[in-house]
């Protein structure tokens, strides 16, 4: 896969984007873009959990059935489950049945009921001015970064599961703290904040 690459539509997009519709349709639409709000952000730290040692084409074509199974991953509601809600879930085809990963989802909404700042807040915190100019190649980006590190520890010191620094990272490029969209990409960078 080449870096950028002009789409079937004529727009240059960030290589992976164009490996299938549904990748097209994330990236034009959602990766990068600035996201707030605490159950939107517990959801998208919630997927990037259950993400962790799969593809995100995966994660992202079971989305509608985790929003089922999850509450539409309303914080208050998960933070409810108890192990009857950790039964269903785990007989529940349409989503990664990971006992680890479920009980981490069901911990993560009940340490972040407990912020008083609230989640959006909290993630928001550690997002890093914006760089200067867009990275020219994958070669640039980052697995981690001092920021993700430090985002990663502070919620695991609040009790978050399944938040390592690389997940951490992974977030805060999906929800827009950093813009990892490749100069030339057809995205416009928006504001993050």
């Amino acid at each position: 896969m080449t870096d950028l690459v002009i789409g079937a539509d004529g727009l240059p997009r960030c290589g992976w984007g164009t490996s299938t519709p549904d990748y097209a349709a994330y990236h034009d639409t959602e990766w990068g873009r600035p996201l707030h709000g605490d159950d939107a952000l517990y959801e998208r730290i919630t997927l990037e959990a259950f993400q962790s040692g799969l593809s995100w084409l995966t994660i992202l074509r079971k989305r509608p059935a985790f929003r089922l199974a999850f509450d539409d991953f309303r914080i208050e509601a998960v933070a409810g489950y108890g192990e009857a809600d950790v039964t269903r879930l785990l007989a529940d085809a349409g989503i990664v049945r990971n006992r680890a990963k479920i009980e981490a989802a069901i911990a993560n909404a009940r340490a972040a009921l407990e912020l008083p700042e609230g989640l959006s807040a909290l993630l928001w915190s550690f997002a890093p001015p914006p760089r200067p100019a867009r990275p020219t190649s994958f070669a640039q980006v980052p697995a981690l970064t001092a920021e993700s590190t430090a985002m990663a520890k502070a919620l695991k010191k609040r009790g978050f599961r399944f938040v390592g620094p690389t997940t951490a990272y992974a977030l805060m490029q999906a929800t827009g703290m950093v813009d990892d969209h490749l100069a030339g990409c057809h995205v416009v960078a928006a504001e993050a904040a």
